[in-house]
């Protein structure tokens, strides 16, 4: 059982980190090098998409902006803009147009630095894009931005799973430790007796077996 527990913990925490790694907010230094339009033919309910533009119908065939940027490396990172809407994940993001007629500007301005705040994964084989939720110009390459998002949200989530941990040491100590130390002190007391009663039937058998002796000496005497 322990093996069993400590398996499903595990699974349990992988599967955690790999949704907490894909839907948290991530930030990429980059240039933009353009944008662009792409008719994508997209099954419903695809985990690695979103959804078209708020009031548009929602078709499996439609339009999905795409941003083109590069790194201070030269390595291309590739973007989709979808809107979130009011579904998960709760990003509330409606402008997707607006955010692609902001990334084509800043793409005419050669020698300008952007920080892309995405979430997702890009996955070549699967033709998997994150999201870009924001595009916001920076300094240089080397600017250092602290992700204030994402440690409040790590240290919320650790504080309440603190208080969870808290209320079910304090709800076992009160309900389940008073149970279980019975049933041990019952075990003890059932050993006991069982000792007890083994001890005198192992006494009352050697009484027997002297008398036996006994008996074998007087009749058939002793050697």
């Amino acid at each position: 059982m322990k093996m069993i527990k400590r398996i499903f913990i595990l699974v349990l925490a992988l599967i955690t980190v790999v949704l907490i790694h894909y839907y948290l907010p991530q930030r990429d230094i980059v240039e933009v090098v353009n944008t662009d339009v792409k008719r994508m033919d997209i099954s419903k309910g695809s985990p690695f998409w979103d959804r078209p533009d708020a009031g548009t119908d929602k078709q499996n065939t439609r339009d999905v902006r795409f941003i083109y940027t590069v790194n201070e490396k030269g390595k291309t990172r590739v973007y989709r803009n979808e809107d979130t809407g009011w579904s998960f994940p709760f990003y509330l993001k409606f402008d997707s147009s607006d955010l692609s007629a902001k990334a084509q500007n800043l793409a005419n301005k050669e020698g300008t630095w952007v920080a892309v705040t995405h979430y997702g994964w890009r996955i070549r084989l699967f033709s998997i894009f994150p999201n870009a939720t924001k595009v916001k110009q920076v300094s240089g390459p080397d600017v250092f931005l602290v992700p204030w998002f994402n440690i409040v949200f790590l240290g919320a989530i650790f504080l309440f799973l603190f208080w969870i941990w808290s209320l079910v040491r304090k709800w076992k100590k009160k309900n389940v430790d008073p149970i279980t130390d019975k049933i041990g002190e019952e075990l003890d007391d059932i050993g006991e007796t069982v000792g007890g009663h083994a001890k005198k039937a192992k006494a009352e058998i050697n009484e027997s077996r002297s008398g036996l002796r006994k008996w074998m000496r007087r009749w058939f005497g002793s050697k």
